[in-house]
């Protein structure tokens, strides 16, 4: 295979995994806010559970929950997973980020001084209003250093489709290299990877200026 072939089919590979990443992005950001809202529920069962799935799904691999929800509709209902692949993908990616983004919205609205809600509640504001104005624009201030660290590993993580066999860059990569002896796709994919996250990290940047002096 020459070098332009197997460019143009890592080129496909990594449209397949940016898909992944927006996908997961689109999804785990908001679930993470509704988890993030049980987390601080003040209702103890439901800040319970919601502490305990937390725990889990930070404290076990991403490709084994992968496999999970792949599996788990084939054993517990019989059902077919024939078309189930790629949607097991994106299910398990979201609902895994959205527990990372949930701990991160915590950290923010935490470090917002309690003095906040007090004001805004003189001021008669409701709840809903004092989050989306006020406390919401100060959490985004302080939360983005560590939301760029998250996405940036997501732009890695995408390589663990691969445990379902799904053919994204990084699957491409290892059967180019197995069916043609070479090193070169990994190469390739590297670069591929590194060049991604340095536009996430450029736009991440303009982002925490934007909001720095907002």
């Amino acid at each position: 295979m020459d070098f332009w072939t197997m460019l143009g089919q890592l080129a496909g590979g990594m449209w397949e995994s940016i898909q992944i990443f927006f996908l997961t992005l689109i999804f785990a950001l908001p679930l993470g806010l509704l988890v993030c809202a049980g987390r601080m529920a003040k209702n103890k069962i439901v800040s319970g559970i919601t502490s305990f799935l937390i725990s889990v799904l930070r404290g076990t691999p991403l490709m084994l929950q992968l496999l999970v929800v792949y599996f788990f509709p084939y054993y517990l209902f019989g059902w077919s997973i024939g078309g189930w692949r790629y949607p097991a993908i994106i299910v398990g990616f979201a609902i895994n980020y959205s527990a990372y983004f949930a701990e991160i919205y915590r950290s923010g609205i935490l470090a917002v001084p309690k003095g906040q809600w007090e004001a805004a509640e003189i001021l008669g504001y409701t709840k809903q209003q004092t989050f989306f104005r006020i406390i919401l624009p100060q959490m985004i201030r302080i939360i983005l250093p560590a939301m760029t660290n998250e996405i940036i590993t997501l732009v890695k993580d995408t390589s663990l489709a691969f445990s379902l066999s799904y053919m994204e860059m990084f699957t491409l990569a290892k059967q180019i290299a197995a069916s043609n002896t070479t090193f070169m796709p990994f190469v390739v994919a590297a670069i591929f990877y590194y060049v991604f996250n340095l536009l996430v990290t450029f736009v991440m940047g303009r982002l925490e200026k934007k909001f720095k002096f907002a």
